[in-house]
């Protein structure tokens, strides 16, 4: 009865998305920057942040080469304006590219026209681009001159200057690693400088240089990045398999398995007790197959069914419907196992190994391409498609199998509270190599990345809360995991400058090229210095602080403040059905409320 109730349900929120369909044209993704009369404002593409014109500026440049992009630079430092970056893309979850004041004295600088420039050096193994080149463009500019890129995050909506300045990676612990930093050979910036220098300068970095560790991270922070230069190798090809098994061995092969395949990762879906390794290498460029990799998730989705998901998660979260979320999670397991997550001989998956050229293995993001009028990156929030958290943690690699330890006897408490995360993409597991940059890893690390569930409105607390937050806190205090800088809630960055040995140089450098702060907001400084905000009612269930009073949850709609279950020390948000003591945390039937 329960499951019939669900799928009605869900049949319901179908007939009314295709309802609500029939007004929708064809949506390739807005652009970020939208203007009025009152001046511009900049948005997340996911919808996260934007619409409360939370990140207005006086105005907004697009210069279209570097002496313009130096004069945009010089133009702040004169006016003494903040000003930030922003690509052609906005998929920055953080405001990192905010540079709103409450005085209003800022503006934006974007790259999206700044793309004209990418200069293959075959010779030398190198190419050097422009910082607003889009990463799919110039992929397949180097693949067609005979080379590969080797390192790539697997999103491929992001532009070259974004993507370093992140640190955004893919996955290899094999030569410079899976970071698209530890591929930079050269850099450029612009500064602000004196009024006889012209407000600002370009200066030219190469690994020899002082500050380059300090560049090839920088959030932003030290200036604008006009050119990336980027080693290169000879074009090769890739074979990919997935092998869908038990996780009983996870925690203690992980780092094997790294060391075996050089592009290796590992997809991990907790509820089902499933982990997909993937056996992934180079093999000779004549090998036979045209594959390619056009990952599930980011293809262009059925506009029909992105909101039909998302309204039936609702339901779900709403009505406190385990077995609902867990019958969803197991059906898309069964889908991405039928076909390979993406992978595809020619113009379907076949069987494995799929093997395929670099340029089309190591990234992708058909859904940014799509032209079809009923679809869409499934999260564009103009059709109340998917709306999630990201969470993205790096952990010292010796580290991360007691993690996976701990988060195994969570699960194993209940494993129906984790059908939610196997909803989306289980628990993905990366590896990159340990840098020289500053704000990157200081040891061979483990990535792990997990997507759940966030209800529209910031007041309303999410089934399962607490056992989300737990996690979060396991990896980034118990564990003393890193964010991922482009990612994560705030709490996440909470004392993060502590977590990076070489934190104190990379300040230092930042006073000597910025000493105005010209490249600081209160927004970035959020991340960057990762100080808790004033705590308010509700204030953790947006990860805006860790609960310590039941205030801090919504003890209205039944959550209050408790230890987790697990990591003792952690304060989450946790429904009760009861009332709680006058103690209030650590108040209730825990045991109970599972």
């Amino acid at each position: 009865m329960h499951r019939f109730w669900w799928l009605l349900c869900a049949l319901h929120h179908v007939i009314w998305a295709a309802i609500m369909l029939i007004s929708i044209e064809a949506m390739p993704p807005e652009p970020p920057v939208r203007c009025d009369k009152n001046g511009c404002n900049l948005y997340n593409s996911y919808g996260v942040w934007g619409d409360r014109k939370e990140c207005r500026v006086q105005n907004v440049t697009y210069p279209t080469t570097e002496e313009e992009l130096r004069l945009a630079v010089a133009y702040a430092n004169q006016n003494k304006l903040k000003v930030k970056v922003v690509s052609q893309f906005s998929h920055t979850i953080p405001k990192l590219a905010c540079p709103a004041t409450s005085s209003g004295n800022s503006m934006l600088i974007s790259t999206a026209k700044y793309s004209s420039s990418i200069e293959i050096d075959a010779k030398n193994l190198a190419v050097t681009v422009d910082a607003g080149i889009g990463l799919r463009r110039l992929i397949d500019a180097v693949e067609e001159a005979g080379l590969s890129l080797v390192a790539a995050p697997y999103w491929e909506g992001v532009s070259v200057g974004g993507l370093v300045s992140t640190g955004a990676h893919g996955s290899s612990w094999w030569g410079k690693g899976g970071a698209v930093h530890d591929h930079i050979v050269g850099l450029s910036l612009i500064v602000p400088a004196k009024q006889s220098e012209g407000f600002a300068k370009i200066i030219k970095l190469e690994p020899k240089d002082q500050i380059f560790n300090a560049a090839k991270v920088s959030l932003g922070l030290l200036g604008v990045i006009s050119k990336v230069k980027l080693s290169l190798e000879p074009r090769f090809k890739r074979s990919i398999a997935y092998n869908f098994t038990d996780d009983a061995q996870i925690e203690n092969i992980y780092m094997d398995h790294a060391k075996k395949y050089e592009f290796a990762d590992i997809t991990w879906y907790p509820s089902k007790h499933t982990s997909a390794y993937r056996y992934d290498n180079r093999v000779p460029l004549n090998a036979s197959g045209d594959g390619t990799y056009d990952f599930l998730g980011f293809q262009s989705n059925s506009i029909l069914i992105s909101k039909s998901i998302r309204a039936t998660e609702k339901t779900m979260d709403n009505g406190r419907s385990l077995g609902g979320k867990c019958t969803m999670a197991a059906s898309f397991l069964g889908v991405k196992k039928l076909v390979a997550n993406g992978l595809k001989n020619g113009l379907i998956f076949t069987g494995y190994p799929v093997t395929g050229s670099q340029g089309k293995m190591q990234t992708s993001g058909s859904c940014l391409y799509s032209t079809a009028a009923d679809n869409s990156c499934a999260w564009d929030p103009r059709i109340n498609g998917l709306f999630f958290y990201e969470t993205t943690a790096i952990f010292p690699a010796s580290k991360f199998g007691d993690f996976i330890r701990d988060v195994k006897k969570l699960r194993d408490l209940k494993p129906e509270n984790f059908c939610g995360v196997d909803i989306y993409n289980g628990f993905l597991i990366r590896f990159i190599r340990a840098s020289e940059a500053y704000l990157g890893q200081p040891e061979d690390s483990v990535v792990v990345d997990f997507n759940y569930f966030r209800a529209d409105d910031a007041l309303t607390p999410r089934f399962n809360q607490d056992v989300w937050e737990e996690v979060e806190q396991l990896a980034f205090f118990k564990y003393g995991a890193k964010p991922h800088w482009a990612k994560n809630r705030n709490l996440a960055f909470l004392d993060v400058q502590k977590k990076y040995p070489n934190f104190n140089k990379f300040v230092a450098v930042k006073r000597q090229l910025d000493p105005q702060n010209l490249f600081s907001s209160e927004w970035s400084d959020e991340v960057v210095f990762g100080k808790e905000g004033v705590k308010s009612d509700g204030c953790a269930l947006e990860g805006q602080c860790i609960c310590s009073e039941d205030r801090h949850c919504s003890p209205g709609k039944g959550y209050f403040c408790k230890p987790g279950l697990v990591y003792k020390e952690a304060r989450v948000c946790r429904y009760s059905s009861s009332s709680p003591s006058p103690f209030s945390v650590g108040s209730g039937s825990d045991k109970n409320d599972l």
